[in-house]
């Protein structure tokens, strides 16, 4: 085997290792699914298949494997993403787990400049731009309610009433009724304090039988 060639390959998957690390810890310290082992082996995983891509299928057919990568990690991001109630949770770290992807395959493919500052740039995104979704966060979200009522004390009209004199946008999402009850689902937008705020209301509210958001 060419020494040269083995050490190259060996370079690879180090600066892999390297990269799915550090993606991995930042995934690991906010407790995300996909966390510091299972991002750095998709890094690494990444580059390898990317590698033995480009030896079997040679200058013509270098990317007949690799481009099965993109396919396989579509499933590993899936099984991260989850749907509670009305939010949908994961979505960041299935995409993590798909950029640490793309730059294991740019370092398998030799392009370690490339992978280098997709490493960087991804690390901003998730370390800073988080501290700037939160600041506008704080000024305006979207939040989605499911207040319930007994049957004979629904009082609906207040809560519409309350969220005008919060300031707070809303819109009529569903209505059902099961049994004794009568539930209504609405999302509501503002800022985080007039949300707060609302959410206070609603637990004061004695009309309000139980409520979710």
């Amino acid at each position: 085997m060419d020494i040269t060639i083995f050490s190259e390959d060996t370079l690879k998957i180090a600066l892999s290792l390297v990269i799915g690390a550090v993606i991995g810890m930042e995934r690991e310290y906010r407790s995300k699914a996909a966390g510091f082992r299972t991002i750095t082996l998709i890094s690494i995983g990444s580059t390898l298949f990317t590698i033995v891509s480009m030896k079997l299928g040679g200058p013509v057919n270098g990317d007949r494997i690799a481009a099965n990568i993109i396919t396989g990690i579509g499933f590993i991001g899936a099984g991260v993403v989850f749907k509670d109630a009305f939010t949908i949770t994961g979505l960041t770290t299935a995409t993590a787990i798909w950029v640490t992807a793309a730059l294991g395959m740019a370092v398998g493919a030799g392009d370690y400049k490339i992978a280098a500052e997709g490493m960087v740039l991804v690390l901003i995104v998730l370390l800073v731009f988080e501290y700037i979704q939160d600041k506008i966060d704080q000024f305006h979200q979207k939040r989605s309610y499911k207040i319930t009522f007994n049957a004979n004390s629904i009082q609906i009209g207040n809560i519409e009433k309350t969220l005008g004199e919060m300031s707070l946008r809303f819109a009529k999402r569903k209505e059902m009724k099961a049994e004794n009850e009568v539930i209504y689902i609405y999302d509501v937008y503002g800022s985080s304090d007039k949300l707060d705020n609302f959410n206070s209301f609603l637990l004061n509210f004695s009309a309000v039988k139980s409520f979710e958001c």
